[in-house]
């Protein structure tokens, strides 16, 4: 062992104790290192068995009690040579599954919500967040690192719904993934946000109306309208009586074609778009608003400090698949609210979930 004087030479002497000691600390450290880094690198492979299994509807086989590989395979149409080894990683890693005796599994309770009856299922949504262009683009994050574009763009020499569109099994995986988790925010909101009895509620982007049914479920005066893209509202799913609620067909981005309203709630909305468009969206809310309304966000807020947090894992997703699509932080939405003109904002913070309320008035 040597010393390096400074002077671009090594001088030799013989090691202490000390310098043994923290030699032996040093490559300790660096082996742990290295084992976490693997072990990170090789976690791809779990939302691969998560699919599959949500796939095969596994968790509803195995939901009524300890099941036996060879029947559960002849029962999904696996391969039983195959199917133990996924079962087996999803045992030791995510505890989805438990191998009570050998060659048999049982679900856990970390796994219920993969059965398709579960209240808080969440098997559709594996699906979209695992679907093969959202996949892909998650593993190709060199390309907007270096090149500030999506790599949705890069690998399918499309933007992502231009590619769900012309590629209709998968864009129906998506949508109906989408739809499923949406379900799940929009029965926080309808439970978190402080909502009026009575007035208009404009639900901006609504997809086909999850966030809406919650909402005038719980309050029964509001008049609910629907607004998104004419193609979309037609397949809307509103399931209450006709006089509670309205269809509108039209473009966020066209002033003249968002309805008036007391107050917009505009959920997994912004997310989607660059600063710019976001104002444009919000200025455009603004515009239609009834005198002492409000524009009620929906989404993530991203806090600070390195702490782990779901909007920072979907802020990556959203970098890898759309052009200008984030996460933002409470400082970030303060600064789209003050720029679309308005000018009080405050942010209910969620009591269950991810999803906070930003709400701007004029």
């Amino acid at each position: 062992m040597g010393i390096f004087t400074g002077r671009g030479r090594y001088h030799h002497s013989t090691p202490t104790p000390g310098m043994r000691e923290a030699h032996a600390r040093e490559m300790s450290i660096e082996r742990a290192s290295a084992e976490f880094i693997n072990n990170a690198a090789h976690g791809y492979v779990i939302p691969g068995c998560l699919r599959a299994a949500a796939q095969m509807e596994m968790a509803d086989r195995l939901a009524d009690g300890p099941v036996h590989v060879e029947y559960l395979a002849e029962r999904i149409g696996a391969d039983e040579r195959m199917l133990p080894r996924m079962l087996r990683l999803l045992a030791a890693m995510a505890g989805i599954v438990k191998e009570v005796e050998p060659g048999v599994f049982v679900l856990m309770e970390l796994g219920s919500a993969l059965r398709t009856d579960s209240p808080m299922s969440v098997r559709d949504a594996v699906l979209a967040v695992t679907t093969h262009p959202v996949y892909s683009a998650g593993g190709d994050l060199i390309h907007p690192l270096l090149t500030g574009r999506p790599a949705i763009d890069h690998i399918f020499h499309q933007p992502f719904f231009e590619y769900l569109g012309s590629h209709p099994v998968e864009g129906e995986e998506f949508h109906t993934g989408m739809g499923a988790y949406s379900l799940a925010a929009s029965r926080q909101f309808a439970m978190e946000c402080p909502l009026p009895q009575t007035g208009v509620l404009v639900d901006v982007g609504g997809g086909q109306g999850a966030l809406l049914n919650e909402v005038l479920s719980r309050h029964r005066g509001l008049h609910g309208v629907l607004f998104d893209r004419p193609r979309v509202v037609q397949n809307h799913r509103l399931r209450f009586d006709d006089s509670r609620w309205t269809v509108v067909g039209g473009d966020f981005f066209d002033a003249d074609s968002i309805p008036k309203a007391d107050r917009f709630v505009l959920q997994f909305v912004l997310h989607n778009w660059g600063d710019d468009e976001c104002v444009t969206i919000l200025q455009n809310c603004r515009r239609a608003l009834a005198k002492g309304g409000s524009v009620l966000v929906h989404e993530m807020l991203v806090p600070p400090g390195n702490d782990p947090h779901p909007a920072k894992v979907m802020d990556v997703i959203m970098m890898s698949l759309l052009e200008g699509a984030c996460e933002r932080t409470e400082e970030e939405f303060r600064e789209l609210m003050d720029k679309a003109g308005f000018r009080a904002v405050r942010v209910v913070p969620p009591r269950t979930g991810a999803l906070s309320i930003i709400e701007a008035t004029i």
